[in-house]
């Protein structure tokens, strides 16, 4: 049994340096794509960084959907929150870019306590419904609060200081991309060791068989709400980027349709990988830019039928595809 045990611990740890391996390859790429974007697209930058910002707000959904399985389509009211707490502090004299970012993941931890709470009271279906009464409940509170919020005209003009003192917010968006781009490498490798832990590790076990997890003497629901706090504090950095780079707070930013949307991307891209949920992001908003300019009349149409395409050809994402053509190009001779 002890050489067993032994052997079984040496063969998984060739296991273990190839994950490793292959993390670090992705961490580069994304590094890589992010400064080819730098340079390519220098009049484009301000689309980036919302770029930036939706995948952080997607990632975010991948964390509740990908590896717990909750249904969720009001992940925006966590990204609101985040947005309108960096927003509402900025107007009220905290200007430095890094302490708004924490403050808008703070309050989106915070809601994602909320939202969980609320949430992981109930099953399957109605699981969906409240998420998305949650979200209309976010956004109706964001314009009926206009003393603090601008109500339908949101916060506009937010005066936000030079980061660290050195690096001003120009029309260009340099700054905001740069700092957007180093935020979403950081939350990703964060969230890589979560969903590697032993804890991301037991949210895909509550994923696949919560009545056997259970039967184990493991707590569902802290697990899960846990999961739904990181999820908060990671779309609340989301909508502070957002808040920041564009220096701008609407109700769009706490909307249904972002969360739509942000569900979407991340069907494409690919559920329960968390490079899913960047390449997803990345495909539906860069199609979207650019089909939308090309044809301002019926893009909408066309975006329909790549969501159509993509579901059809792979049912798991683009990131199983890629998997599929990857292990076919491994097994040839």
């Amino acid at each position: 049994m002890h050489i067993m045990a032994q052997a079984g611990t040496v063969s998984a740890m060739p296991d273990a340096k190839s994950h490793l391996w292959r993390d670090a390859a992705g961490i580069a790429l994304i590094s890589a794509c992010g400064a080819a974007g730098y340079w390519l697209f220098p009049d484009n930058l301000a689309l980036l960084t919302r770029i930036v910002a939706v995948a952080l707000l997607v990632l975010s959904i991948d964390l509740v959907v990908g590896y717990c399985g909750v249904a969720t389509l009001g992940q925006a009211a966590l990204f609101g929150a985040g947005a309108y707490a960096a927003g509402i502090a900025c107007v009220n004299g905290v200007t430095e870019p890094m302490t708004l970012i924490a403050i808008g993941a703070i309050a989106g931890a915070a809601a994602g306590l909320l939202m969980g709470g609320v949430m992981l009271r109930a099953h399957g279906l109605a699981q969906l419904v409240l998420s998305i009464a949650i979200v209309q409940l976010f956004h109706e509170a964001a314009n009926k609060a206009s003393a603090y919020t601008g109500g339908s005209d949101g916060l506009a003009g937010l005066m936000v200081s030079p980061l660290f003192g050195l690096f001003e917010f120009d029309l260009w968006g340099r700054t905001a991309y740069l700092m957007g781009l180093v935020l979403l490498l950081l939350v990703f490798i964060a969230l890589k060791f979560v969903v590697a832990s032993p804890f991301g590790m037991l949210c895909r076990g509550i994923k696949q068989d919560p009545v056997r997890i259970r039967a184990m003497g493991a707590f569902v629901f802290p697990v899960l709400l846990k999961m739904f706090v990181i999820s908060g504090a990671v779309a609340g950095t989301g909508g502070a980027l957002a808040a920041v780079s564009t220096q701008v707070v609407g109700l769009d930013s706490v909307s249904f349709e972002l969360s739509a949307n942000a569900l979407v991307m991340l069907v494409l891209g690919g559920l329960g990988t968390l490079y899913g949920a960047l390449i997803g992001t990345v495909i539906f908003m860069g199609f979207e830019h650019v089909v939308s300019a090309f044809n301002p009349f019926h893009w909408m149409t066309m975006v329909g039928a790549l969501l159509i395409a993509v579901v059809l050809a792979a049912p798991g994402g683009l990131t199983s595809l890629v998997g599929k053509v990857a292990a076919s190009r491994q097994g040839k001779p």
